[in-house]
């Protein structure tokens, strides 16, 4: 017998083998990456959202709190064909449902046929169908979180000191670890500071550079932090990562929109417009950059659909990445993207040892 239940959005139930109790719901999304489940389930940007792996096994190297991008799990729930019992403990210790035994192959693609849908979850001894149904009905769309921001951003300014040799303003809308980690190790001091810091909050740090991050659900949403694009811009340089380029793009006349069924992995194609090389880059993404508007050019594309995966303007001095440079998890083909940041700023930096591999 059933101990889990997972209804769609588009009317069907799906039964599995619960393995962390709860009821919850958000948007079904999948990733294709085969490792690095520590940092995804760490991602901020999956916040309000339901991962599901298509790697099979989820957990056969343990659990590491080194390898978090965060302090806690931020998907709503989490399903795999099978996950270890390890895995099981942690999701278990922060209370995130979690489910097994499932088809993840059907799952997934019904994901990309339809796009990532809302869903309601029930785990449990006393779960039934009609629960899970219950908790779908009150699953909103991702744009429908208007104040997604304030649920993972720090709440107060936060210092992360690298040496003084540049001074960076992180706006953090969901910031991963790891790119503050770049930015320190390249010897730029990182003040981070809420989704919704004021012009004399940035003023107050007199940055050197300023730098949207990551984050989750629809960038429309984060107006504080496009109202200090338009208040810099020209005068500050500019940088953003993933929700960071969208901001900055809206900020400068540039329209979004969402995707089908975005990009999740680790193994996504990315091509230089200018050099013609190509990189393979980690992705954790549902909205994309439709039209850069009039300030901002083009300068690197997925290879698979063509969306904007690079966007830059020497005069203002802005440039940003759709990918995750930092990686974690995944390839380091593009790190150099910090440095470039750095020099933009006229602030240029010794690149980090490489780190080897686990």
């Amino acid at each position: 017998m059933s101990d889990a239940y997972i209804a769609l959005a588009d009317g069907r139930v799906v039964e599995a083998r619960g393995r962390v109790p709860g009821r919850t719901r958000g948007e079904l999304v999948f990733t294709t990456a085969y490792t690095g489940y520590e940092e995804s389930l760490t991602d901020p940007s999956y916040e309000e959202q339901v991962l599901t792996f298509s790697y099979p096994l989820i957990g056969n190297y343990g659990v590491r709190d080194e390898r978090f991008e965060s302090d806690r799990i931020h998907p709503r729930a989490a399903v795999a064909r099978e996950f270890t019992d390890e895995v099981v403990e942690w999701l278990a210790d922060e209370g995130v449902p979690a489910i097994d035994h499932i088809d993840t192959r059907a799952l997934v693609t019904a994901i990309r046929e339809e796009g990532a849908m809302r869903c309601g979850i029930a785990v449990g001894p006393d779960a039934t169908p009609e629960a899970a149904r219950e908790e779908l009905e009150q699953c909103k769309e991702m744009s429908e979180h208007a104040d997604i921001g304030a649920q993972v951003s720090v709440t107060e300014p936060e210092v992360h000191p690298g040496g003084g040799d540049a001074t960076v303003a992180l706006v953090d809308c969901g910031a991963k670890g790891s790119i503050v980690t770049s930015l320190v190790e390249r010897g730029a001091d990182v003040h981070v500071l809420p989704y919704d810091a004021s012009v004399e909050d940035v003023e107050s740090v007199d940055p050197d550079v300023l730098f949207v991050s990551n984050g989750p659900g629809d960038p429309a949403n984060f107006e504080a932090a496009a109202a200090l694009v338009e208040r810099f811009v020209g005068e500050v340089p500019l940088a953003g990562i993933c929700l960071g380029q969208q901001v900055i793009a809206r900020a400068l006349g540039g329209e979004t929109e969402k995707m089908a069924f975005g990009h999740r992995g680790v193994n996504q194609p990315v091509r230089d417009l200018d050099t013609g090389r190509v990189i393979m880059t980690t992705q954790n993404h549902g909205y994309t950059v439709a039209d850069p508007g009039p300030k901002l050019d083009v300068t690197q594309v997925n290879v698979n659909d063509d969306t904007a995966e690079g966007l830059a303007n020497d005069e203002l001095r802005v440039i940003t990445r759709q990918y995750h440079p930092e990686a974690n998890p995944g390839p380091h083909d593009s790190l150099d993207f910090f440095d470039d940041v750095l020099a933009m700023a006229g602030k240029g930096s010794e690149k980090p040892p490489a780190v080897a591999s686990d």
